[in-house]
């Protein structure tokens, strides 16, 4: 027998229901009256004083919504916002050609054909979420790719994963010249911050491997944790691939690291060198042995 329903009530309003009853007029209604419930009052929650609690909300929201949306492991799309898609590239450099002969025109078609070879970047990632998305929507708990949310290599991984049909996440900050979320992600998986070391904490939570495009000081900074708190042991081992080894090594002295003794050999193996979404795809299928019968499946990196 079912228990009534009665003896299942709240016993309490919820808050939903007390910030509504208590949005009544009042004679308190004024600006320098504190007659207000704290937790409806943004200028009490915007106090200095409050960043822990504003740093517990910005842990919990992200959280929350990806429990009830039932993601439980993402692979991190890392890459410059500067990266631009193939057509977007072709035609700026149609532009510059366009322009009158001289200097600026010169400067312009050497700048335009360097976004043009950048740009097979932006659709590498955007045909490896393309690949992550389709394949893995076969697994019980589908891998759901996540970025930064913004334009270039962030963009091309949630379009990528949107032109399957695919959900994808955007953990998106707030910076002083950023951009709006790009397109493509979807609504309920599409994140704001405030603070940098909870977005990074959020990459990282659900993530069974970390892909890394070239990018500057924002894709170095989430690399280099990453790979430290890997490191260290701070986090569990995952795959970190990083496409392009001719970027990555003119960028980094891995080995220089090494020979004067700044990190151990074995270090270098933490990741691995890519070109194509295809070799990084069958990188992790192997990985974690996707589409194999099921056996020993603990990662073998």
């Amino acid at each position: 027998m079912n228990n009534p329903k009665e003896l299942l009530e709240r016993n309490f309003p919820t808050a939903v229901q007390d910030a509504r009853n208590a949005a009544k007029t009042s004679l308190y209604n004024g600006p320098d009256s504190s007659y207000q419930l704290a937790f409806t009052d943004t200028d009490f929650l915007l106090n200095a004083d409050l960043r822990p609690v504003r740093m517990q909300l910005e842990l919990l929201k992200p959280e929350m919504v990806q429990r009830e949306e039932g993601i439980e492991s993402t692979i991190v799309v890392f890459g410059s916002a500067r990266i631009q898609p193939a057509d977007v590239a072709h035609a700026h450099l149609d532009e510059a050609e366009a322009l009158p002969p001289g200097s600026a025109r010169e400067q312009a078609i050497r700048a335009a054909k360097r976004h043009v070879e950048m740009s097979r970047y932006y659709e590498e990632a955007r045909r490896f979420a393309s690949l992550v998305t389709e394949h893995s929507a076969q697994l019980d708990n589908p891998i759901y790719v996540v970025t930064g949310g913004g334009p270039g290599v962030m963009e091309a991984g949630n379009r990528g994963a949107h032109e399957v049909g695919g959900k994808s996440l955007g953990l998106n900050i707030v910076l002083p010249h950023e951009q709006e979320p790009n397109p493509y992600i979807t609504p309920r998986l599409c994140f704001q911050f405030h603070y940098f070391a909870l977005r990074k904490m959020h990459f990282l939570m659900r993530s069974v491997a970390l892909v890394c495009f070239p990018g500057g000081f924002g894709t170095l900074d989430e690399l280099f944790e990453t790979l430290t708190l890997i490191q260290t042991g701070k986090c569990r081992k995952r795959p970190v691939l990083l496409f392009g080894r001719a970027f990555w090594t003119k960028l980094i002295n891995f080995e220089h690291l090494v020979e004067t003794g700044m990190i151990s050999p074995e270090d270098v193996h933490l990741f691995r060198y890519v070109e194509t979404a295809d070799e990084a795809w069958e990188t992790l299928r192997e990985v974690y042995r996707l589409g194999q019968p099921e056996a020993d499946t603990a990662c073998g990196w």
